[in-house]
């Protein structure tokens, strides 16, 4: 996802900071461009809550900002106005828009419901080329000598950034890193499109991975797919299974965003039906799979499918996900029994919601501080996510062997022996492609 766009929110503590730190961004704006904010935390907000429209609209113009998660939005009543959002919204298939007590919009904007908003907003910049290579720079310095990543076409996956996929065709042999494109789409159309785009680039750092589907949204927003029938669904079979189809004949994978146990069940179930086919399963991924009972670790293993799995959750969730999920939380991020199940994970951090650096994600995979420690994996597991389970789920050949790039992450200690909680004080140094500049 886009990066550096926008002003930064996840460090206020109010949401009378909150309003400030806008007010200001907007100053600095042209007068008709809106405000695009990224990364706001209610658990850090003394209010304890979300802000509202009516707490948004002391910035004289229209305002989105974005929750961390990127799976809610608050959009102040200008905003709402902009994409036609009136007093009696209709439902919205896949997304919702939180109303008050009188039938109102609060301005709260969960999944699909967040893009009306977004796409309504002319102004919204993304990082652009020099924007991403920077930030690929930065994951080399972390470790990564290159990286699965989820662009979107058009508007962008979130926070109104522009464009990803053109940033990174624009950069084509200038990309720092190798970089393995998810395109994020629902439009058949545009996917067709940005497999054509990525090769007429004509360069092996950027290739077509496949297609990024979600089927939930988060714990954090709520939103996640939940079997008691909370949270919100957005997988549609009928528009999905040719989006997926269409991504393996292009020679891509499929990889869906699934959080709550009915999203990881759905997931398997389009899986199914692709391998009913003819789909190689190792080219199927669930990303997150965060809720899983037995039976779907199970029926995962047998499948043979993959997980794109984010540690960094972990660090992140557990101060308050025992309370928000109740006993479902043991269902939550269960690293050992995947593991222990033969099922094929490779380490991603979700950037950037999460900090990029393998060695964080390493770290919340073997130190759970306290929540389900039973679930943790040694440092040896931790480490092959990130070297020969991520080349699995990216279809690429086990590292360091015969022929392989010549991508080596040079470390000043071993990761495996290491304390968890040093993870972070060993040095790196990175060659990518035989290239160590």
């Amino acid at each position: 996802a886009a990066l550096d766009a926008g002003p930064q929110v996840h460090d206020v503590g109010s949401i009378a900071e909150l309003v400030d730190r806008l007010v200001r961004a907007a100053d600095g704006l042209a007068p008709t461009a809106p405000v695009v904010a990224q990364r706001f935390d209610e658990h850090l907000l003394e209010e304890g809550r979300l802000p509202t429209r009516l707490d948004l609209d002391a910035v004289d113009r229209p305002t989105l900002v974005y929750r961390l998660c990127g799976h809610v939005a608050v959009a102040n009543t200008a905003a709402l106005a902009a994409a036609g959002i009136g007093p009696d919204p209709p439902p919205i298939d896949g997304g919702a828009i939180d109303l008050d007590d009188f039938g109102r919009p609060t301005g709260v904007l969960r999944e699909e419901a967040i893009g009306l908003v977004a796409s309504a907003l002319e102004g919204g910049t993304g990082p652009g080329p020099e924007g991403l290579a920077r930030a690929l720079r930065r994951f080399r310095s972390e470790g990564l000598t290159r990286v699965g990543a989820i662009l979107a076409p058009g508007s962008g996956l979130w926070c109104a950034t522009g464009d990803e996929l053109d940033a990174a065709v624009a950069l084509g042999d200038d990309l720092p890193l190798p970089v393995h494109v998810y395109v994020a789409t629902t439009d058949i159309a545009a996917l067709r499109a940005s497999g054509a785009a990525i090769e007429a680039a004509g360069t092996p750092k950027l290739s077509f991975a496949g297609l990024k589907l979600f089927a939930d949204g988060s714990f954090g927003g709520a939103t996640a797919a939940m079997s008691d029938g909370a949270g919100i669904t957005r997988l549609r079979p009928k528009r999905d299974l040719p989006l997926a189809q269409l991504a393996l004949d292009l020679g891509g994978g499929v990889a869906v965003h699934a959080i709550g146990d009915a999203a990881v069940s759905a997931t398997l179930d389009l899986f199914e039906a692709l391998m009913d086919r003819g789909a190689d399963p190792a080219r199927l991924r669930v990303e997150h799979a965060s809720t899983l009972t037995d039976d779907l670790i199970e029926r995962m293993a047998l499948l043979g499918v993959g997980v794109g799995a984010q540690p960094a959750f972990v660090g992140s969730d557990h101060p308050w996900l025992s309370e928000a999920l109740g006993d479902t939380a043991r269902l939550a991020h269960r690293f050992g029994s995947l593991d222990s199940a033969g099922v094929t994970v490779g380490g991603g951090s979700d950037c950037p919601v999460e900090p990029a650096s393998p060695l964080w994600g390493m770290r919340w995979a073997r130190d759970r501080n306290g929540f389900h420690e039973s679930e943790a994996v040694d440092g040896a597991t931790a480490l092959g996510w990130w070297t020969d389970g991520a080349h699995r789920l990216l279809g690429l050949p086990a590292p360091l062997g015969p022929g392989a790039p010549a991508d080596l992450t040079i470390l000043s200690a071993d990761p495996t022996a290491t304390p968890a909680e040093r993870l972070s004080t060993i040095g790196i140094a990175t060659i990518v492609g035989g290239d160590d500049v």
